[in-house]
C-alpha cells in the first residue's frame, strides 16, 4: 500500500492497525520516503507455517523428546 505523508498524518491509527499485517510506504512529493512495516512480522510468518507440523496426538513433552533425539 502507499499513501502521502498528509494521508499518514490525518489517518495515523488506521495505518497502524494496516501496517500489522501489509507494508505501507509513505510517499512525499511522488517519491517514497518512508515504510511502515510490522518489526515482528518474519516471526509471524514462520510461526504460521508451522501449523499442523505436529500430529494431533503428541504431545509436547514427546515433541521436546523427539527434537532433542535429532541433535
Amino acid at each position: 500500500m502507499s499513501i502521502t505523508a498528509t494521508e499518514l498524518k490525518q489517518n495515523l491509527g488506521r495505518y497502524l492497525l494496516i501496517a500489522a499485517t501489509e507494508d505501507v510506504f509513505i510517499t512525499k512529493n511522488g517519491k517514497v520516503v518512508a515504510k511502515l512495516s510490522n518489526p515482528n512480522q518474519d516471526r509471524v510468518n514462520m510461526a504460521k507455517s508451522l501449523f499442523g507440523v505436529l500430529p494431533q496426538d503428541i504431545t509436547l513433552e514427546e515433541a521436546k523428546n523427539e527434537r532433542i533425539d535429532t541433535i
